[in-house]
């Protein structure tokens, strides 16, 4: 059974929540949505599926990809899904009943990982033909690739703001790109085996990657240099996620387990077991209150954090900065006045915080409504510029045509 055991004393365990079966073939990708509703998995059986997280809510099984799922995300705002697959090409998906799709094809191999950039607008893929792509989503077109990997690349990420791409690569190496001038700017090479997956600190300082050594290793991108090395998994680690706070790492390993990393004390804290073979997959919420995991045994599981209200959020609220061992994650997280207020009895404390809490609800539901009307104009806007594209064609087509009846008049 599904278990947590914590190398933290003073903690409460992670639980699990959900547990979602219906896949036919190992699960090679998670990812929540937004508002945490939905949760969109990727699998070798060749679909996709969006599930819902409210109870009696039925989920949706996307058919379109003719090979494998290699991967999925969902876009910034919740309303589009992008996913990879083995087919080579990448799909764009409006996660809703109908599962209606447009297909992006550029790569010539097995495509692996697919990311949108914090706003949403372009896209990073990663390929077995040893590129890492980019793509506009509302034009759906590929403006450019990136070749300097000498094997398959395994995933490629956007930094948080959106000028830097890091690759991971079979060629051993992580690979770092200054989005505007298309250049390799730093390779790590420091890793004894083939890279599975990397990822940026919500602070966009240091990447995390995943490795076939069974290591994780922990960069600073300004300086170059290694943080953190972590020998805590006993097989290959395939996957990572940043907790949204980045004090804390979730890894996902052959060995089966799920580990929680601490970075701020450099150190283990979790040790989850929950599948049944090699754990996949991992993906903390966009909020961090759940994470969710995928496995070679056909299952997505829900599990609820736990440690967010005592640990993290005390460390929200009354913390600038997360500084970790090496004194170099100097993460910005939360402008707030440290400075505590005369004593109030609970009953007024109680009322406050309830009071900031409907605010913040109502604040998040209005926030929630222009994102959606926000999409709708994007899509709108999207339609528009196909059909725009499409009319720049025929125009085209029929100048073409034109000069060619001319050519051979006058000839």
């Amino acid at each position: 059974p599904p278990r947590a055991m914590a190398a933290a004393a003073g903690l409460e365990d992670p639980s699990l929540e959900k547990h979602f079966k219906g896949h036919r073939d190992a699960i090679t990708s998670v990812d929540f949505s937004l508002n945490k509703k939905q949760l969109a998995s990727g699998s070798m059986d060749s679909c996709l599926m969006i599930w819902s997280m409210r109870p009696q809510m039925r989920a949706y099984r996307f058919v379109g990809h003719k090979d494998a799922v290699m991967c999925v995300q969902f876009s910034p705002s919740g309303h589009l899904v992008a996913s990879g697959s083995r087919d080579k090409t990448v799909r764009l998906w409006v996660p809703n009943v109908k599962g209606e799709s447009t297909v992006f094809k550029a790569h010539t191999a097995t495509v692996r990982s697919v990311q949108f950039s914090s706003d949403g607008q372009s896209l990073v893929t990663a390929s077995d033909d040893k590129t890492v792509k980019v793509w506009t989503v509302h034009r759906q077109k590929f403006l450019f690739s990136l070749s300097q990997h000498i094997n398959w690349v395994r995933c490629a990420k956007f930094s948080p703001d959106g000028r830097l791409i890091a690759s991971a690569s079979d060629d051993k190496t992580i690979k770092l790109w200054d989005k505007t001038s298309r250049e390799c700017i730093h390779s790590f090479c420091e890793h004894g085996g083939f890279v599975n997956h990397v990822d940026f600190h919500p602070s966009g300082t240091c990447i995390a990657a995943a490795g076939t050594d069974n290591t994780v290793k922990v960069w600073d991108v300004r300086m170059n240099r290694l943080l953190q090395h972590y020998q805590v998994h006993s097989a290959v680690v395939n996957c990572l996620s940043f907790h949204p706070s980045g004090n804390y790492l979730i890894t996902a390993s052959n060995d089966s387990t799920l580990k929680i990393l601490d970075l701020l004390e450099g150190r283990l804290l979790y040790t989850l077991h929950g599948h049944q073979g090699p754990a996949t997959c991992v993906a903390f919420s966009r909020t961090g209150d759940f994470f969710a995991s995928g496995g070679s045994d056909e299952q997505v599981m829900v599990w609820k954090t736990n440690f967010d209200a005592a640990d993290y959020g005390d460390v929200l609220k009354t913390q600038k900065y997360a500084t970790n061992v090496t004194g170099t994650l100097h993460n910005l997280q939360l402008e707030m006045d440290c400075g505590d207020p005369p004593k109030k009895n609970k009953t007024q404390e109680s009322a406050r915080n309830q009071h900031q809490q409907e605010e913040e609800t109502s604040l998040a539901d209005t926030l929630e409504h222009i994102v959606g009307q926000l999409d709708v104009l994007t899509q709108t806007v999207s339609i528009l510029e196909q059909r725009l594209t499409l009319t720049e064609d025929k125009l085209k087509e029929c100048l073409e045509n034109q000069q060619k009846l001319m050519h051979s008049k006058g000839n």
